[in-house]
């Protein structure tokens, strides 16, 4: 069975590429799944003084007591290249995580 992600959208809506980009990020996540099951995906548009949205997003992971955990964060102007970025940060974060925990052994 795979990672389960539930995306939240606030201050914007879901469009198929953007959900297509998280799909497709969510696979890079797969071989971390004995340490993550479960995340979400907070996709949030932010309206700039400019005019020009901003989109911050965030990648949690949900433990097994059901609190949010943050693995990933970037914001661009680009909701899709935020997702990107945030899936890196979480990658980044993961694979530290492996790499200390098979330092302790």
């Amino acid at each position: 069975m795979g990672i389960g992600m539930q995306i939240v959208y606030l201050g914007c809506s879901a469009t198929a590429p953007l959900e297509a980009e998280a799909a497709t990020q969510l696979v890079r996540l797969q071989r971390f799944g004995a340490r993550l099951s479960n995340c979400r995906l907070a996709i949030e548009a932010l309206c700039l003084r400019s005019g020009k949205p901003l989109y911050d997003v965030r990648l949690d992971r949900v433990t097994a007591t059901h609190e949010l955990e943050p693995i990933g964060r970037y914001a661009a102007g680009n909701a899709e290249e935020a997702v990107r970025c945030a899936f890196d940060a979480a990658e980044q974060a993961l694979q530290a995580a492996v790499f200390a925990s098979t330092r302790r052994r």
